[in-house]
């Protein structure tokens, strides 16, 4: 499997962290607050549409909302592969970054 970006693992964990509470807003506001950067609705959704692509997630709708003519809210949450995945993605950091600590910053 190719390995995920910044923004594929921040999405991936914001829909770990919500469980059964991801959905659009709720992922796009955690991913913000991970990477210190706001993202776009279309950029989110884009993104979560590659990972279900990828069968890194999966989705459900919700009930609609109480009000005349509300909308159904779609749930993610992730699939075996994209635990998977993720802990790869972490696994690999903490392996650079172990490597990295070898390495003085004030000598660069």
């Amino acid at each position: 499997m190719k390995d995920l970006t910044l923004n594929e693992t921040a999405i991936l964990l914001a829909i770990l962290r919500k469980k059964h509470n991801a959905y659009g807003v709720a992922i796009k506001e955690d991913v913000s607050n991970f990477i210190h950067k706001k993202i776009s609705y279309g950029t989110l959704y884009s993104y979560l549409d590659q990972l279900f692509r990828k069968g890194l997630i999966s989705k459900s709708l919700g009930e609609p909302t109480p009000e005349r003519g509300g909308r159904r809210k779609t749930y993610y949450t992730l699939t075996n592969k994209g635990i998977h995945a993720l802990e790869s993605a972490y696994k690999r950091q903490k392996l650079i970054w172990e490597k990295m600590s070898e390495i003085s910053f004030d000598k660069v």
